[in-house]
């Protein structure tokens, strides 16, 4: 069938690592490869971002990525782009009465007030994946929340009018409950990782003589939690942290973000052993993980947090906040270790003991790479989101989901 993937701000075509672009334009990508390849057609609608990029771009075997022209043609922040989605809408049904999809699969709040009231009106069903709610956004940062005031209420409205909402992880189905939702309209469905790039097999990254290294992997914003992945080295001697993340090694030293953690490091006196890449391209980032004695992913809260998983299929053992999709993907004593997140003495005291115990390093890298494998990979990953969709669409159940698959 025709699926419309909606993503107004992250692109699959994007380069990682930038203040917006992160796990959502993974899960984006990837899904519209994994439907594809069951024998969907699929189109990805996001926001021109760039007045060079064509209307239409022929992005995998059966994907297409369509450019939608809603507000300036350039990069804008997410949090400013409410007021353009009435323009993204009218687009978005224009172009859905001329080829209208089955199924509308909206990714984040803001896709989903597009999608609405283009498909409404044309009768086409909906299914949302918030990525991130504004709830938990809100009580986690508080007045450093850049979010429009109006979004905890359209989020309300958003569970209440779409057909089927598809979360990532248990915990949000919490949140989701107490948003209205009704557990029997969702879907619990994760995040995935390629695991033909994420293996413990394959390239390598050169260490520093003479330290251990442990890598942590994602945007420069500070509730990811990188400042205090940056405190805790203070209390663990002999260790080098690589963060990978942010602008360009050509313009670190010009990012706000970079100063900031810049001044951790030497407030704590650690900057000769923290060392900022940049933005790495995806290709590069598996050999930056196998080079480490543990990935550290301590964020304040994650929605889902798929680069913990990407460090469990690269063997690599995992330090990680008891939040969010990670209390799910990560199993503690089993496949990493938990931490409270903003407690770097916790994640201190964490890390002393993991590396100085390399059987258990050894035995959780192994546990990792196998639950990888088993329940993450991208097309079980889409087997279960069509399994989300038969639901809209009242098709018949299909063996993957009698097998249980996406629980």
């Amino acid at each position: 069938m025709r699926v419309a993937l909606v993503s107004e701000h992250a692109s699959p075509l994007a380069t990682l690592g930038g203040a917006d672009a992160g796990g959502q334009n993974v899960h984006v990508a990837e899904l519209a490869r994994g439907l594809a390849r069951r024998g969907h057609d699929v189109v990805v609608h996001t926001r021109r971002d760039a007045p060079e990029l064509p209307e239409t771009v022929r992005f995998a075997p059966g994907v297409t990525v369509h450019h939608v022209d809603a507000g300036p043609a350039r990069a804008v922040p997410k949090d400013a782009l409410a007021p353009h989605m009435g323009a993204f809408a009218e687009r978005l049904a224009a172009e859905w009465r001329r080829h209208p999809p089955a199924l509308v699969h909206a990714h984040f709040w803001m896709s989903a007030v597009a999608a609405l009231d283009a498909a409404r009106p044309l009768g086409i069903p909906v299914a949302q994946t918030f990525h991130a709610l504004g709830v938990v956004k809100r009580r986690h940062q508080g007045a450093a929340d850049t979010s429009p005031p109006e979004r905890l209420d359209v989020e309300r409205g958003i569970v209440a009018e779409v057909d089927r909402i598809v979360a990532t992880c248990s915990d949000e189905v919490f949140e989701l409950v107490r948003l209205g939702a009704r557990p029997r309209r969702v879907s619990v469905v994760p995040c995935g990782v390629d695991l033909d790039l994420f293996r413990p097999d394959g390239p390598v990254r050169p260490r520093r003589p003479g330290l251990r290294r442990i890598v942590t992997v994602g945007r420069l914003v500070e509730r990811k939690g990188i400042g205090s992945a940056i405190e805790a080295l203070a209390e663990v001697p002999g260790v080098e942290l690589v963060v990978a993340g942010g602008p360009g090694a050509d313009l670190l030293d010009s990012d706000p973000a970079v100063d900031r953690l810049r001044a951790i490091a030497h407030d704590v006196g650690v900057a000769d052993r923290v060392t900022l890449a940049g933005r790495l391209g995806r290709e590069e980032i598996p050999a930056l993980i196998r080079s480490a004695d543990a990935l550290v992913s301590v964020p304040w809260y994650e929605p889902f947090g798929i680069v913990p998983v990407e460090a469990m299929a690269c063997g690599v053992p995992v330090v990680a906040s008891a939040v969010g999709g990670m209390i799910d993907t990560v199993v503690d004593g089993g496949t990493g270790l938990h931490v409270p997140p903003r407690d770097p003495a916790a994640v201190a005291a964490t890390l002393r003991r993991l590396l100085g115990d390399d059987a258990l390093r050894a035995q959780l890298g192994a546990a990792g790479a196998a639950r990888a494998r088993r329940r993450y990979g991208w097309d079980r990953v889409a087997a279960a989101t069509q399994e989300a969709y038969r639901h809209v669409l009242g098709a018949p159940r299909s063996d993957a989901l009698a097998a249980g698959v996406g629980t």
